[in-house]
C-alpha cells in the first residue's frame, strides 16, 4: 500500500504519525463558491435575505467550521489554528468564499481551508434556502499551501 501514508501495512486506515515532523510556521488556501439567482444576488447587495445578515453568518460559520475539522474529518489531526479568514465576495452569479487558514504546527491546514470553505457555503445556502431553493454549491479546492516538508505548492 506503499504512497498511502493513511494505510497501515494490511491497507486499514490509520492516522498518521507526525511526532517526528518539524514544527513550521504553514497556510493553506481553500476557494469554493455559492451560485445564486439573480434575486438572491439582489437581496444580499441590498435589503438582505429574510434570515438576517447572511454574510455574516456564513463568515463566523466558516471560522468554526475551521476549528472543528478534526471532528468532522476522520484521521484528521487536531492543531492549534493560529489564524482563519473566511472572505465572501458576491459577484453577479453568486457569492465566491475564500478562506485562509494558519498554523505553527507538524502537519498541514489544507482540511482546515477545505472545511472553512465548506461549511461558509452551506450556511450560505441554509441563509438564502427560502429565497434560492435552488443554490448550488460547487468548486471547492485548495489553491495553495505553504510550508511543511513539501514546501509551497500553487494551483
Amino acid at each position: 500500500m506503499s504512497g498511502f501514508t493513511h494505510l497501515d501495512d494490511a491497507g486499514a486506515a490509520r492516522m498518521v504519525d507526525v511526532t517526528g515532523k518539524d514544527v513550521t510556521a504553514r497556510t493553506a488556501t481553500a476557494t469554493g463558491r455559492v451560485d445564486l439567482s439573480t434575486a438572491c444576488v439582489a437581496l444580499l447587495r441590498g435589503e438582505g435575505v429574510p434570515k438576517g445578515d447572511a454574510l455574516a453568518v456564513a463568515r463566523i460559520a466558516g471560522i468554526m467550521g475551521a476549528k472543528r475539522t478534526p471532528d468532522l474529518v476522520p484521521l484528521c489531526h487536531p492543531i492549534g489554528l493560529s489564524g482563519v479568514t473566511v472572505d465572501l465576495a458576491v459577484d453577479d452569479g453568486g457569492v465566491a468564499v475564500t478562506a485562509v487558514a494558519k498554523t505553527a504546527d507538524r502537519t498541514g491546514v489544507e482540511m482546515e481551508a477545505l472545511t472553512a470553505v465548506s461549511v461558509a457555503c452551506l450556511a450560505l445556502v441554509d441563509m438564502v434556502k427560502a429565497v434560492d431553493p435552488r443554490a448550488v454549491i460547487t468548486g471547492i479546492r485548495v489553491e495553495e499551501k505553504t510550508g511543511g516538508k513539501t514546501g509551497s505548492w500553487r494551483r
